[in-house]
């Protein structure tokens, strides 16, 4: 390597630059979209019990677009039904946006949100400290596990909130797919050693089954358009690899032979 690789968490502004330019590359919504539309409504309407008010947590929401098309379904799954939804989410940016299009929807007069600019492990620390002991009906956490020390306890911690019925969703890359083989193939020069960077769908499940913990898998097929990271100097393309690596200034960062190599995975 030319010089140490930084990994991109540390620019939230260049990230959140890179995240747009990805979701707008990609059909990585889309394929939530169907998901949430297809699967999700008959996953949601065994929760809750018949309760009159449901607890949802969000893990990594976001701007909240993915989390108000779930929040929807769950409740035409429970017509009437008041929902307390608790919004986890470290970027100040993200959590503005999700702010503003919640004031701008005139429909969620019947959701209450919880606003709680911390990480997965400050949320932890935050609900042990005040020994909450109510209980949740939903809990997703959406391309977040990357992002943390120990995905394993992260499961489980969330796992210890939900009701009877309760459930946990977890969207994560599979390990089959173009993102798992780069991260198996670079793991020691991309992943960031401070928290589990390369994570799959293959290594939570392996988790779980160690556990005997059961669960139910669904494969979303997302696609993107990696053209640009092909043009040598092209500004977009440079932002969408570092996104796809993970790492700051990728392109300017790595050795030239290492670019090659990342390009040709």
């Amino acid at each position: 390597m030319a010089s140490p690789l930084k990994s991109l968490i540390y620019d939230d502004d260049r990230y959140q630059k890179s995240f747009k330019l990805f979701l707008e590359r990609s059909s990585e919504h889309q394929c939530m979209r169907d998901f949430i539309h297809n699967s999700l409504p008959d996953i949601l309407a065994s929760v809750g019990n018949r309760k009159s008010q449901l607890n949802v947590i969000g893990v990594g929401s976001g701007e909240g677009i993915v989390d108000l098309e779930m929040l929807s379904q769950l409740c035409q799954k429970h017509p009437g039904v008041l929902v307390d939804n608790e919004v986890v989410e470290p970027s100040s940016q993200q959590l503005y946006k999700y702010k503003v299009m919640v004031a701008q929807k005139p429909d969620l007069e019947h959701i209450t949100f919880t606003w709680n600019k911390m990480t997965a492990s400050e949320f932890e620390e935050q609900w042990r400290q005040k020994n909450i002991t109510e209980k949740a009906d939903f809990i997703h956490m959406l391309h977040m596990l990357y992002y943390v020390k120990d995905p394993g306890a992260t499961i489980s911690f969330f796992q210890s909130l939900l009701d009877k019925n309760g459930k946990l969703l977890i969207i994560l890359v599979s390990g089959e797919s173009g993102w798992g083989k780069l991260w198996r193939t670079f793991r020691s020069q991309l992943c960031n050693k401070g928290i589990n960077q390369c994570a799959t769908t293959a290594d939570i499940k392996s988790l779980l089954d160690a556990r005997g913990v059961p669960y139910q898998s669904y494969e979303l097929q997302a696609h993107v358009d990696i053209t640009e990271c092909f043009t040598e100097g092209d500004q977009t393309g440079e932002l969408l690899l570092d996104f796809l690596t993970e790492v700051l200034d990728f392109s300017r960062t790595a050795s030239p032979s290492s670019d090659r190599e990342f390009c040709g995975c």
